[in-house]
């Protein structure tokens, strides 16, 4: 006969360390600022009655950053807005900080970014005619094919692009090359 042993795991609060007897009574607390911080906020977990003396003793602060002097490392500092307050010598402090100028600036919505242009490329040139494109074939584009075809084939070639053949009807028919075509021997169908 074996015995079976079970483990029970107990919760203790880590500000009394009474045991927390429900698991869905535990609350998280994320300390970001005290003076025992050395690397970044720490967690702690609580008993749900204790947070609510926290709630209590909460107060009503402002954060500050002070630089003093060109290039200096900024100075945090919070203290309690009735204090900051008296600092405005009986002027209203949000009507003192409504006039104020923003210390960053303000962020710009996003915008998408800008498409670039896309240069035309003129087909009717030596440098880009014969090249292949989606647009309609100009005839000042066919004419410039039909006069230098050896010079344009060669620039393809060396390109890497296709070459224009006179053996290839669509070829043909797109740069209007049916009379060097029918003087070189092809018959196009």
């Amino acid at each position: 006969m074996q015995h079976t042993m079970a483990q029970r795991m107990v919760r203790f609060s880590d500000l009394t360390n009474k045991i927390i007897e429900d698991d869905d009574a535990v609350v998280r607390i994320v300390v970001e600022q005290h003076p025992a911080l050395g690397n970044g906020p720490v967690e702690i977990e609580v008993a749900e009655d204790e947070v609510e003396p926290i709630r209590k003793g909460a107060l009503s602060v402002v954060s500050l950053k002070l630089y003093q002097g060109e290039g200096s490392e900024p100075e945090a500092v919070t203290m309690e807005i009735e204090a900051f307050n008296k600092l405005a010598g009986g002027r209203d402090m949000a009507d003192v900080i409504r006039r104020a100028e923003p210390a960053y600036p303000p962020r710009k919505q996003a915008r998408p970014a800008p498409v670039p242009v896309i240069e035309k490329l003129d087909y009717s040139t030596l440098e880009h005619a014969g090249k292949p494109h989606r647009g309609k074939t100009t005839e000042a584009e066919k004419e410039t094919v039909r006069n230098n075809l050896p010079a344009i084939n060669e620039r393809l070639k060396r390109d890497g692009i296709r070459t224009i053949d006179l053996d290839n009807a669509e070829h043909v028919a797109r740069y209007g090359l049916e009379a060097l075509a029918q003087e070189a021997g092809y018959s196009q169908q």
